[in-house]
């Protein structure tokens, strides 16, 4: 986890938005109102797949969580292959940065155009090491440059309160509402599921919606 110091989130230049309770706290397996889970968020959902399918699995995610980005790089490519592409289910990615750098990293994701989104996410994991070790100003922006950024846009986006709030709000109703605590956290209709598992996990809970909806 990355913890960003005053000087190195003044070189970011960044709308500081609160981000209360950033700890992790024992995992909890539980179902949620899929009601309730699918009112979108107040920045709208980034959703990936049919908008028909039966089943729709909703994640939760720090872009300076390793294991997010294992599961990033390495599972859901045959999630998306499997199952999304095919039409099977819905993917819906939720911002939930547990610091100010995958705050940052989130909102310039959210303030690219809207079909960069996606493999915007992908470049910020795949390369996750570079930018949350190196200088991270200057490595976001070389990702950020790949969606269409300038330099002016970048610090702008940067100091976007209302892009800030937007993704502080919902990680903050996911915290309270559905009691994500820890990255990645999954929801696939409404069944909770924690952690980086293995494809085979995603298999079982997916295949098991499917036939019972």
């Amino acid at each position: 986890m990355n913890t960003l110091d005053r000087r190195s989130l003044l070189g970011l230049g960044m709308a500081i938005a609160a981000l209360p309770g950033l700890t992790v706290t024992a995992a909890h397996a539980q179902s949620v109102d899929v009601a309730k889970l699918m009112v979108p968020p107040p920045l709208g959902d980034m959703v990936m797949g049919s908008p028909d399918a039966k089943v729709t699995m909703v994640e939760y995610a720090s872009a300076t969580c390793p294991h997010c980005a294992h599961f990033h790089d390495v599972t859901f490519p045959k999630i998306k292959t499997e199952y999304i592409d095919t039409g099977k289910i819905k993917f819906v990615f939720r911002e939930f940065p547990f610091d100010d750098l995958a705050l940052a990293a989130f909102m310039l994701a959210r303030c690219a155009p809207k079909d960069k989104y996606f493999p915007m996410i992908a470049v910020l994991y795949e390369q996750q090491q570079k930018w949350t070790h190196d200088n991270p100003r200057d490595e976001l922006f070389k990702i950020a440059k790949l969606a269409g950024f300038t330099e002016e846009s970048f610090n702008a986006c940067l100091k976007n309160t209302k892009v800030a709030k937007g993704i502080v709000d919902e990680r903050n109703r996911a915290e309270k509402v559905f009691k994500v605590d820890s990255t990645p956290t999954f929801f696939i209709n409404g069944k909770e599921l924690q952690g980086a598992e293995p494809i085979e996990r995603f298999r079982t809970m997916i295949d098991a919606a499917l036939a019972a909806s």
